[in-house]
This record gives C-alpha cells, sequence and structure tokens, in this order.
C-alpha cells in the first residue's frame, strides 16, 4: 500500500508538473518563433532574392544569424544556390569571356530601350521639305573672343611630330583595327566596309570663306559638365566647349552655326532617354533651314573611371583627349533596318582621315576611334561625327584647349592638307 501510495503521489504531482512545464515550453517556443521566423525568412529571401536586398548595409554578424545560415546550409537547394551565385560572382570578376557576356545583354537591352530611335526615320523623308524655324543660334563671337581666337591660331604650331602611316600600312585590316579602332560588343566592323583606301580616297574638302552656314556644332547631351563646373563657372560645360570650337572655325573662315539647345532636358528635369530623337528633330529643323550646311559635329563629354585622366601635352598645355564615335547601324549579325545609314562609309572616312592628322601633328591627342551598334544621328550629313571631348574629372581648361588641335585638324581634312 505505501508502495502504491508513493506511486500515485508521484505520477499526479508529477502530470502538473509535466503540464505546467510544457506549457510553459509552448509559451516559450511561441514567442521565440515569433523572433526566429522572420529571420529564417529573412535569410530565405535574402538568398534567393538578392536584388531585393542590394540596399542593405553590411548585417552585424551574431549567433542568431550566425545559426540560420547553418540551418540553411544543410539543404541542399539553398546550398546549391550559394555555390552558383559565388561562382557567378568570381567569373564576373575574372572571366574576360563573363565580362563580355554581360556587356553583349547590356547591348541587347539599348537596342530595345533605343526602338524610339526608328522613328527618327520618319524625319529623314521630310528632309528636303519646307522646314520650320530652327531651335539653334548662330554664334556670332564677340570681338574680344575672335582676338583670342586669332592669337591662339597665329601661335599654334602644326609642325608634324607624329606618325605617318604608308598606305600599304594601313591597308592591313589587322593593323588599322587595332591601332585606331575599339569595336564595342554591341556591333561588329568587318572587312567588308573597313577599307582604309577607300576612306582615305575620300574627298572631304570644304571651301572656307562661304556666305552660307557650312558647319553646324550642336550637343544631344549639353548638360554634361566638367569636374570645376559651379555657379562662379557656369562655362565649364561641352556648350562652353562648342563656344570656342565655333569661334577657332570662324577665325579660319568658316561660317559656323552653334546649337546650344538642351535636348536632354524634359520639362525642366535631365532626362536623356529620348535625347537622340529630340536632337535629330532640332537638327533636322536647322539643316532645313540651311541646306548648306554640310559638317555636323555633336560634341560630347566622356564618363570613365575617376582615376583615368584623359590628358596629353600639346603646344606646352595640358589637354584633354578626345575620341572620335561612330555608330554602325548594326548588330554583330546584322544591319539594323530600322536605322538606316546611306553614309556610313563616309563618316567613317571623315573621323579616320581627322584621326590620322592628329596622329601626324598632335600625337597622343586622340583615343581609338569608338564604334558602337547604333546611329547617333550620324546619318544626317556624310561629313557628321560625334566627338568625345575629355571626361567628367578634366578640367574646363583642359577641354577648352582640345578645341586647338580639334580646329587644325578638322581644318586639314576639309581643306585636303
Amino acid at each position: 500500500m505505501v508502495i502504491l501510495f508513493l506511486f500515485l503521489t508521484v505520477f499526479l504531482g508529477g502530470k502538473r508538473l509535466w503540464e505546467e512545464d510544457l506549457t510553459e515550453q509552448a509559451g516559450y517556443l511561441t514567442e521565440r518563433s515569433r523572433e526566429t521566423l522572420p529571420v529564417l525568412f529573412q535569410a530565405a529571401f535574402r538568398h534567393y532574392c538578392p536584388a531585393g536586398t542590394s540596399g542593405e548595409k553590411e548585417r552585424e554578424e551574431n549567433g542568431e544569424t550566425w545559426w540560420m545560415e547553418k540551418l540553411w546550409g544543410r539543404i541542399p537547394l539553398y546550398r546549391q544556390g550559394g555555390e552558383k551565385r559565388l561562382s557567378y560572382q568570381t567569373a564576373e570578376a575574372v572571366d574576360p569571356a563573363y565580362r563580355m557576356y554581360l556587356e553583349k545583354k547590356q547591348a541587347d537591352q539599348e537596342y530595345r530601350d533605343a526602338s524610339i530611335e526608328s522613328r527618327g526615320t520618319l524625319l529623314e523623308n521630310v528632309m528636303q521639305a519646307d522646314g520650320s524655324q530652327a531651335e539653334g543660334q548662330k554664334t556670332d563671337g564677340q570681338a574680344a573672343g575672335e582676338e583670342t581666337a586669332a592669337k591662339v591660331l597665329a601661335e599654334s604650331s602644326t609642325q608634324a611630330r607624329g606618325a605617318v602611316y604608308p598606305i600599304e600600312q594601313l591597308a592591313d585590316y589587322d593593323f588599322m583595327m587595332s591601332h585606331f579602332f575599339s569595336v564595342h560588343p554591341s556591333t561588329t566592323a568587318g572587312r567588308d566596309i573597313m577599307d582604309a583606301a577607300a576612306f582615305l580616297g575620300k574627298d572631304l574638302r570644304l571651301a572656307a570663306g562661304s556666305d552660307e552656314p557650312q558647319i553646324l556644332i550642336y550637343h544631344t547631351h549639353s548638360q554634361e559638365t566638367y569636374a570645376d563646373h559651379s555657379p562662379e563657372n557656369p562655362e565649364a560645360t561641352v556648350v562652353g566647349v562648342g563656344n570656342y570650337l565655333a569661334e577657332l572655325l570662324q577665325e579660319k573662315g568658316y561660317n559656323v552655326i552653334h546649337d546650344t539647345s538642351a535636348y536632354d532636358i524634359q520639362g525642366g528635369q535631365l532626362d536623356r532617354s529620348k535625347a537622340y530623337t529630340y536632337a535629330l528633330e532640332g537638327i533636322t529643323s536647322i539643316l532645313q533651314e540651311n541646306p548648306s550646311i554640310q559638317v555636323v559635329l555633336d560634341l560630347h563629354r566622356d564618363g570613365v573611371d575617376e582615376d583615368n585622366r584623359l590628358v596629353a601635352q600639346v603646344n606646352g598645355k595640358t589637354t584633354a583627349r578626345i575620341m572620335f564615335f561612330l555608330g554602325m547601324s548594326r548588330t554583330p549579325e546584322e544591319a539594323i533596318e530600322y536605322l538606316p545609314n546611306p553614309n556610313l562609309e563616309d563618316n567613317l572616312a571623315f573621323s579616320f582621315q581627322m584621326q590620322l592628322k592628329a596622329e601626324e601633328y598632335f600625337p597622343g591627342f586622340t583615343r581609338k576611334i569608338y564604334l558602337k551598334g547604333l546611329r547617333y544621328n550620324l546619318h544626317v550629313r556624310p561629313r557628321s561625327s560625334l566627338i568625345e571631348v575629355g571626361a567628367q574629372n578634366n578640367i574646363y581648361e583642359e577641354a577648352r584647349n582640345a578645341m586647338e588641335p580639334l580646329a587644325e585638324v578638322l581644318d586639314m581634312v576639309l581643306q585636303g592638307k
């Protein structure tokens, strides 16, 4: 009886203790689940949707996050995903082929985004029609500015001090491409069009001293500025650079229009998504009103890594380097039918002739000619060129100095020197 009594006492009392303990444990687990489940799901979301958490600051490591990573690491699918993500990051960092693949994807996206430019072909049909009033303005140049330009031109040296390449060497396709061109993965430049003899055989001469406009300078991206741009130095922009180039060319006897329209400002805000479309509308009007214009220059400013300084010493001045930029209107596979450019060979010849003159007279002044896939409004005239003047880390004086050798090589080509 004593043994039975003790058994019942322990059993019944223990049952109450177990019930109380289980109730307490259930409450504790419920509270912990409220704290732990979000962490668990955050870990899963962070793994499978990294873009959704890319803006997070670096997470603080603690025991909880460490155990969550260990727990999820036991799940094969999660572990496999982490290994793949690491391999992608490693490939992007060290594999040039993978970087080229990413550039190709970006280029494909550019084609999709730029489909609006196909509307520009409609404007070509009205190039010969009566035009509306041009948005551009002719740069008259103040007397002081003209005197400055005249002094610079008088003092500038145009003695050849660089390389002169024989036609036999330039006829070597591989030599020409490796020395003078950079080809973006969005396009191709085959032997069928990259013909040095054809480029140099083009007669691009233009008589100076005309009473009618001959050269148009404009800026698709007018808001591009230089490192020292400020309210106290508002001229430190590509438009300011264009003003000086117009002065220099006028001093050489050319009739110049400088269009300062802001094609990349819409509704008071910077918007470059359709800047080339708006620019085409603007320059079409100018060309309709001034059919005598034979040269069209779109001045830009490049963007590079901050530690990449695009400078050269030209005539004793620290000068921003320039780059001729051309659109091929084709992908690596085929021509882009909705962006035709009947003037492509002339565009290439124009930039190539200027590049060779720069190599001969101002070595180091130009970067390689850059070829990309779209058209960039270069179809409007045979003598069209898009020119990148320095980069965001150049100061305005360096970019302005670049206009002096640019005016010289442009004049050499237009005069057939």
